[in-house]
């Protein structure tokens, strides 16, 4: 299966998650290219049926800066026909009242505009008051790394849980 991943990080964090991602993906005999959105043009993800998105909430509640500027090329993209999983990180306990915004404002109009979203997790692991990213069954539209307040085995544990249940809700 092939599978794009396209992420922006301000702190290296999303970088070290996507990095991660992206070994485990290719051991797991999947092949895998990966984009960092500050040096890609959009509209790259379109090449793709299978993409992993991921950006951290930057500040209160905002797109990481190289999502920012490229978020409303991004909202006007047509994603019918494709499946995307996102996951941002985040800083539960510093910034509880829009954990994991960034994930919704980005899962929002790739769902408006026909993408199909997988990768939807519980709440139950996390202690936030609000966020974007929740859905209207009180689920993430998207895996959480907070790497501030948790350590990075704890991170990878994560990951490769949902890897796992995404790699089995791609098509093909």
């Amino acid at each position: 299966m092939k599978i794009g991943i396209f992420w922006g990080s301000s702190t290296d964090n999303t970088t070290t998650a996507t990095e991660f991602m992206k070994e485990y993906l290719e051991m797991n005999d999947h092949e895998v290219e990966v984009h960092n959105i500050a040096d890609a043009d959009v509209e790259k993800i379109l090449e793709y049926d299978n993409i992993i998105i991921g950006c951290p909430t930057w500040h209160i509640g905002e797109l990481q800066e190289d999502w920012d500027s490229v978020f409303l090329d991004y909202e006007k993209l047509d994603f019918s026909g494709k499946t995307a999983a996102f996951f941002g990180c985040g800083d539960q306990i510093g910034y509880p009242a829009n954990f994991l915004d960034a994930i919704g404002m980005l899962a929002e109009p790739f769902m408006k505009k026909g993408g199909k979203l997988i990768g939807r997790i519980p709440r139950d692991n996390y202690q936030f008051e609000g966020s974007r990213a929740l859905d209207k069954d009180d689920k993430l539209m998207g895996l959480g790394l907070d790497y501030d307040n948790d350590d990075e085995q704890t991170c990878e544990d994560y990951m490769i849980e949902w890897l796992e249940d995404i790699i089995e809700e791609f098509p093909g």
